[in-house]
């Protein structure tokens, strides 16, 4: 199975956005920071099941796999098809602005140099306004 669709490629000689940042510790650090923060949200947790591990798991192989990092998402779950797996759960503004404040502390923990962080960052905040599939009332 091909790469998700993500940033640009690099010429096979420059080194990928994912090992620009530190590769597989930085993203592992980012997405347990993440999830640290959902376990205690009250909209956001009931989302997921009991175990947060699976799901820590499945946003840390589709980060590196999108940064350009080792394409394991798609060998084991296909496409990412980010809309479509999380339509069975409410995503409202609520719930998006926690994940981002959750997500935004988690890239603050990273300590990347100012034009890394702002490339990781639009990438997410974009996701997450992305993932809205219910209007406020």
């Amino acid at each position: 199975m091909g790469r998700t669709p993500g940033p640009a490629r690099a010429p096979s000689d420059a080194p990928t956005f994912y090992e620009e940042v530190g590769g597989h510790p930085t993203f592992v650090r980012l997405v347990d920071a993440f999830y640290a923060g959902v376990a205690g949200d009250e909209v956001l947790r009931p989302m997921y099941p009991e175990d947060l591990g699976p799901a820590n798991q499945r946003m840390l192989m589709f980060l590196e796999q999108y940064w350009g990092g080792p394409t394991t998402y798609s060998e084991q779950r296909g496409h990412p098809r980010l809309r479509r797996r999380h339509a069975g759960f409410r995503v409202d503004g609520d719930a998006r602005d926690r994940w981002v404040r959750h997500m935004r502390a988690a890239v603050d923990t990273l300590g990347l140099p100012p034009a890394q962080e702002a490339v990781l960052w639009d990438y997410l905040e974009r996701a997450a306004h992305s993932m809205l599939n219910t209007v406020d009332a």
